[in-house]
């Protein structure tokens, strides 16, 4: 069993069900985020969160260890076409120039880790339409000289 065949399980046990990624985290106690990318595939959960998702989708017990091995995060290095994955690639394009100039003017020379990191991704209500608020927290990790 791999990771893309828990994935696939996983997809069709919460369509099933009806169940959200929400309450599927909720099982687990940790972030829906982080809980959707693993159960995508692209991040690993320790055992006893790993066994709460299979136990609440009602999945094969061998899936909770597919769960908790490490991925391998590879993704394909072409433009996304689906329209929302692409956005985050539009949005990359024209204002990733600019979060690297003000990340580094306010901390430095660095990067924002994405191992040390969490997002949160919420719904807002707003007079022209609802608004997807993003809210990404990740470590600056500073370049050392050697």
């Amino acid at each position: 069993m791999t990771k893309q065949d828990v994935t696939t399980m996983i997809r069709a046990a919460k369509r099933e069900s009806g169940k959200t990624w929400a309450e599927i985290s909720a099982a687990t106690g940790l972030s829906e985020v982080f809980v959707t990318s693993a159960c995508l595939g692209m991040n690993s959960l320790l055992p006893d969160a790993a066994a709460k998702v299979v136990e609440f989708l009602g999945l094969p017990a061998e899936a909770a260890t597919v769960l908790a091995e490490f991925p391998t995060k590879q993704f394909d290095k072409t433009v996304p076409t689906d329209p929302c994955i692409y956005r985050w690639y539009e949005i990359t394009g024209v204002f990733g120039e600019a979060f690297k100039e003000l990340v580094q003017e306010k901390f430095g020379d660095g990067i924002m880790s994405a191992i040390d990191f969490d997002m949160e991704i919420e719904r807002v209500a707003h007079e022209k339409g609802d608004r997807v608020q993003v809210v990404m927290r990740g470590k600056f990790l500073p370049y050392k000289s050697w």
